[in-house]
């Protein structure tokens, strides 16, 4: 099994990358945005890799990060989602906004992938929201807030103030953690409109 590739970007496709291993070049098929943050070639890379041995093939998964790889892993633990969707998936959303997605049960931000339609984009976002902490990364500070929104039990204050800043077209993860930020400076007990003038403050830092 290989874990990881350090080498030099041999050739960039559409959905690949060649690494140069010691003259040995390795096929790693990666999501667009790890892509896009690959070098140049010439240049050198590493890789976290997944390994897919079937019968008939032998395929390589590249991902810039160990999360990213983890994230592509438990896609595919959802009915209906295989490696091709998962890269879709990891291409439109990082790590921590998957998490903040699946958090907010936010199903439009994951049918944003390509192949993703409405009834996938719920069981991803419904069959993960247990995991998602653990996989939040960036984004762990918030993300306990943020279940509380996506499974209504947030306090009114909370649930009324990031629905006002979502009102005034900031998305809801940029309004949930506008909401911590005041919560964490204001403190506990803040009603809505308190919650709301704290939160556009930090909306415009």
């Amino acid at each position: 099994m290989i874990g990881k590739l350090k080498g030099t970007i041999d050739e960039i496709g559409d959905d690949h990358v060649v690494i140069d291993v010691h003259g040995v070049g390795y096929v790693a098929h990666c999501s667009s945005r790890t892509l896009s943050r690959l070098g140049s070639p010439g240049e050198a890379a590493i890789l976290f890799i997944e390994t897919y041995v079937r019968e008939d093939q032998l395929r390589l998964f590249g991902f810039l990060t160990a999360l990213e790889r983890e994230w592509f892993r438990l896609l595919q633990s959802v009915q209906g989602v295989g490696s091709k969707v998962a890269l879709a998936v990891l291409s439109v959303l990082t790590p921590g906004e998957l998490a903040n997605a699946i958090a907010l049960q936010d199903k439009a931000s994951v049918s944003r992938a390509p192949g993703v339609g409405p009834k996938v984009a719920v069981r991803i976002v419904t069959e993960l929201k247990n995991k998602a902490p653990a996989f939040a990364g960036e984004a762990a500070a918030n993300i306990g807030l943020k279940q509380e929104l996506g499974e209504g039990v947030a306090s009114a204050p909370v649930s009324d103030a990031v629905s006002a800043l979502s009102n005034l077209g900031y998305s809801r993860d940029q309004a949930a953690n506008a909401v911590a930020a005041a919560l964490k400076n204001g403190g506990e007990g803040l009603d809505s409109a308190k919650l709301i003038r704290l939160g556009l403050k930090e909306l415009a830092r």
